[in-house]
C-alpha cells in the first residue's frame, strides 16, 4: 500500500525537462571558437501532454491505492479467521481432554467395583481385565490429545506471532442467537468485502487507464527555450530561441490503437475477476451460514435430548452392572456413546466459531463480540 501511495504523486507530473549545453563551430583539435561561427547554447525542453492524460493516469493510480488499501484490510481479516480457527482448535481439543479425563475416572470406579466383585465371585475376571484395559485406552488417547494441544497452541502462536501461556484455557465466547438472513448477508458481503471493494477500485483504474489510452492519439506539445551566445567585434553576443512542437503518431495503428485494445482487455479482465469474487463470495457466505445453522441445531439437539439419554443410559448400566444384571461390555458400549456426543458437542462449538469467523471475514465486520467469553465446562487435569 505504501509503495502504491508512493507512486501516485509522479503520474500527476509531466517528464523531466532536458537541457542540454551544445559548444557549437569549436576548432579540432584544439576545441577552440571559430570566429564568428562559434557559439555556446543552453537549452532547455518540456514536453507537455495534452487532453488529460495527466489527470485521468492519476485518477489510475488513486484507484490503484484503494485497491491496495483494501486488500490489506482484507489480508488482517483472513488472518483473523486463520487466527480463530486455530483457537476453537484449541478449545476443542482442550474439551475433549476434559472428557476423556471423565471418562477415565469413571472407568477407574468401574474397575474398583469389577475387582470386588471378582473377589467376591460375582463377575469374571475378564470384566477386570476389560477395565483396566480401557483405563489404558483412555489414558493413550489423553497423551495423544495433550500433544495435539500442544501443536494447536504452537499454530495459534505462530499466527499471532507471539508464545502462547500453555496453562491458560481456552475460554468459549457467547455466539449469538440469531443473524440476518442469508440473502441480506450475501448482498452486504458482495458489497462490503474488502478484497471485493478491491475489486472495484482495480476495475476503476482500468476504466482510467481505457479513457487515457483512447486519448493517446492526441499529439503531446513540446516547449522549449535557448539561450546562445558567442564573440563579437563589440564584445559578447547574447540571443535566444522559443521553441514549439508536437509528437506526431505516424505508428499509431501499432502503438496507441494497440493501447486501446490493451487497456480495454485489462478493464474487461477486472470485470470479470470483480464478477467472480462478488460469486465466490456469495457462495462462501451461503456455505458458512449453512455450517452455522448446522452446529447450533445439531448443538441444541444434543443438549436437550440425546445427550441427557445417553447419559441416563450410563447411569442405569452403572447400576445394574453392580448387581450383575448388565456385562461390562454393555456398560462401555453406553459410555462410548456418551464419550462421542460430548466430544461431538465440542467440535459442533468449534465449528460455530469457525463459521462465523469465516462470515465476519467475508463481511468486514464483526458480528458479535468475541472477547466477552462464557464459562468452560470442565477443566484441564
Amino acid at each position: 500500500m505504501v509503495a502504491a501511495e508512493a507512486r501516485v504523486p509522479g503520474t500527476r507530473r509531466p517528464p523531466d525537462p532536458q537541457v542540454q549545453l551544445g559548444f557549437m563551430n569549436r576548432a579540432l583539435p584544439g576545441l577552440g571558437p571559430m570566429d564568428p561561427l562559434s557559439m555556446t547554447q543552453l537549452q532547455v525542453m518540456q514536453m507537455l501532454p495534452t487532453a488529460g492524460k495527466l489527470g485521468l493516469a492519476g485518477a489510475a493510480a488513486d484507484a490503484r491505492v484503494g485497491g491496495a488499501r483494501a486488500r490489506a484490510v482484507d489480508l488482517r481479516w483472513q488472518v483473523r479467521s486463520q487466527v480463530a480457527a486455530a483457537f476453537y482448535e484449541v478449545y476443542r481439543t482442550e474439551r475433549s481432554i476434559d472428557i476423556a479425563i471423565r471418562t477415565r475416572r469413571l472407568m477407574e470406579d468401574v474397575a474398583a467395583t469389577s475387582e470386588a466383585m471378582y473377589r467376591v465371585g460375582e463377575t469374571a475376571q475378564a470384566d477386570v481385565l476389560k477395565a483396566q484395559v480401557e483405563i489404558g485406552r483412555m489414558t493413550e488417547e489423553i497423551t495423544a490429545m495433550r500433544a495435539m494441544r500442544a501443536v494447536n497452541l504452537a499454530r495459534l502462536g505462530g499466527l499471532l506471532n507471539q508464545r502462547v501461556d500453555s496453562g491458560l484455557a481456552a475460554v468459549l465466547p457467547f455466539f449469538p442467537d440469531r443473524l440476518p438472513s442469508p440473502d441480506s448477508l450475501m448482498e452486504q458481503a458482495a458489497t462490503t468485502r474488502p478484497m471485493v471493494q478491491g475489486g472495484e477500485a482495480d476495475l476503476r483504474a482500468a476504466e482510467a487507464e481505457v479513457k487515457r489510452a483512447i486519448r493517446e492519439i492526441w499529439p503531446d506539445l513540446q516547449v522549449g527555450v535557448q539561450y546562445g551566445q558567442r564573440g563579437g567585434m563589440t564584445g559578447v553576443e547574447r540571443m535566444g530561441s522559443l521553441m514549439l512542437g508536437a509528437s506526431v503518431p505516424i505508428f499509431a495503428k501499432s502503438r496507441q490503437y494497440r493501447m486501446r485494445d490493451e487497456t480495454e482487455a485489462m478493464r474487461a479482465m477486472a470485470a470479470a475477476d470483480l464478477t467472480a469474487m462478488r460469486s465466490e463470495t456469495r457462495a462462501n457466505v451461503g456455505v458458512a451460514y449453512a455450517e452455522w445453522m448446522r452446529a447450533r441445531n445439531l448443538r441444541t439437539l444434543y443438549q436437550t435430548s440425546v445427550l441427557p439419554q445417553a447419559r441416563a443410559a450410563v447411569t442405569a448400566a452403572v447400576a445394574a452392572y453392580r448387581v450383575g444384571r448388565v456385562n461390562i461390555m454393555t456398560l462401555l458400549d453406553n459410555q462410548a456413546t456418551v464419550n462421542r456426543y460430548e466430544q461431538e458437542v465440542a467440535a459442533l462449538d468449534a465449528a460455530a466459531g469457525m463459521a462465523l469467523a469465516d462470515l465476519e471475514m467475508l463481511l468486514g465486520r464483526e458480528l458479535f463480540d468475541s472477547n466477552a467469553g462464557r464459562a468452560t465446562p470442565g477443566g484441564n487435569e
